[in-house]
């Protein structure tokens, strides 16, 4: 479950992370009503679980009464990355020199919870990784003990933060990690804390992810998850259709049945030069009218440019699957996104006979169908 950003800044200042002052609004007069009570310059953030926010225009910063309208009426309803927008944070600017980045995730490779901090704040965290790896200090963390006060000091240092706010800096990583596990996070971090002229540490932004298998032990959290989904009308379909479901920023829908068989799926569109933009798992013994819903949902999503659909068959039978392929794309008059089909498995032969070949795209091969998937999506984005 992900927190919206005004979510997890609650859950942060709740355990003594500052964060500056703001207010939820839903409409024009709600905006400015907010900005008189904090005081101007205010920032007006759009409240959808997409990162890159300020760059699609998700974000303002306003200095009076007209520019706060202007942004209101501007981001309120606005299609942001194919989330509608219906809430903005309405948040006291923070006067900043400096941007940091604090985080806490599960390194899978490790096996082991790990610290992060780097000086590189304010801009996407998996750029810097990819482009200066060096500049994000790690420490990772035994569960069984927690973070231990020399980690958190040594994190920091490493990444070097300055010795002003070195203390202020490692006291937020520690309640940031304490908060990861007392909560069953899955991911946790502040990008970016800002550092003031007067060497405070403020968040001004917040990420919070729990893992929904634990939230039974968080029922103060569980109390948020209609709210916190509330805004993505595709994460509303998901949860009705009974997937596995998650969305992603990039541009080639997916679809499979298991989850190994869906992550596989999405690093061979990375490996090949695309972007996944989802994760969808349809299950075992996925019937006709399901692979139907599971089409219906890639296609409502703005952002997809072609879709690969990648099934093995088990209980899952390759016949059942292609008559649900066919008869979701016979409603349409035209296909509104290209379809990629790889079977395999149970019956894939007969799925194979039975495809519409009019309406898709058959591929004998895994990688075939995700390097045709990625082309489709290419030629989409060069027209």
């Amino acid at each position: 479950m992900k927190l919206h950003e005004y979510q997890a800044k609650q859950v942060f200042a709740d355990a003594g992370v500052p964060t500056p002052d703001s207010q939820l609004a839903d409409d024009v007069d709600g905006v400015v009503s907010a900005a008189e009570e904090i005081g101007y310059p205010v920032a007006v953030k759009a409240q959808v679980q997409v990162g890159g926010r300020g760059k699609a225009g998700g974000i303002e910063l306003v200095e009076d009464e007209d520019e706060a309208r202007e942004a209101a009426e501007s981001i309120l309803g606005m299609d942001l990355k194919g989330y509608h927008v219906d809430r903005v944070l309405v948040e006291e600017a923070v006067d900043f020199v400096n941007e940091l980045y604090v985080g806490i995730t599960m390194d899978r490779g490790e096996g082991r919870p790990v610290a992060m901090v780097s000086t590189k704040g304010g801009v996407n965290i998996e750029e810097v990784a990819e482009e200066d790896p060096e500049a994000i200090a790690r420490e990772h963390i035994d569960p069984s003990f927690g973070m231990h006060p020399y980690q958190a000091r040594k994190a920091v240092y490493d990444a070097g933060v300055g010795q002003s706010v070195a203390r202020d800096v490692s006291s937020v990583l520690t309640t940031l990690y304490q908060l990861w596990d007392d909560k069953d996070g899955a991911d946790a971090e502040i990008n970016p804390l800002m550092v003031t002229s007067d060497d405070e540490v403020i968040a001004a932004d917040a990420v919070m992810n729990i893992d929904e298998d634990a939230l039974f032990r968080q029922p103060e959290l569980a109390e948020m998850e209609e709210e916190a989904t509330g805004g993505d009308e595709l994460e509303q379909k998901a949860d009705e259709y009974d997937f596995d479901y998650v969305r992603l920023d990039g541009n080639v829908g997916i679809i499979g049945n298991g989850a190994g068989l869906v992550m596989t799926t999405l690093d061979l569109v990375d490996h090949y030069g695309g972007q996944p933009a989802n994760f969808l798992d349809v299950g075992g013994g996925a019937k006709a009218a399901r692979i139907a819903n599971a089409l219906d949902m890639v296609f409502s999503d703005g952002n997809v440019d072609s879709v690969v659909f990648n099934i093995f068959g088990g209980i899952t039978r390759g016949d059942e699957v292609a008559r649900g392929i066919n008869e979701a794309l016979e409603q349409f008059d035209e296909i509104p996104k290209p379809v990629v089909v790889r079977l395999a498995g149970t019956n894939w032969e007969e799925g194979m006979e039975i495809l519409n070949e009019d309406l898709v795209t058959v591929e004998q091969t895994l990688e075939d169908a995700v390097q045709r998937a990625v082309e489709y999506a290419g030629e989409v984005n060069d027209q």
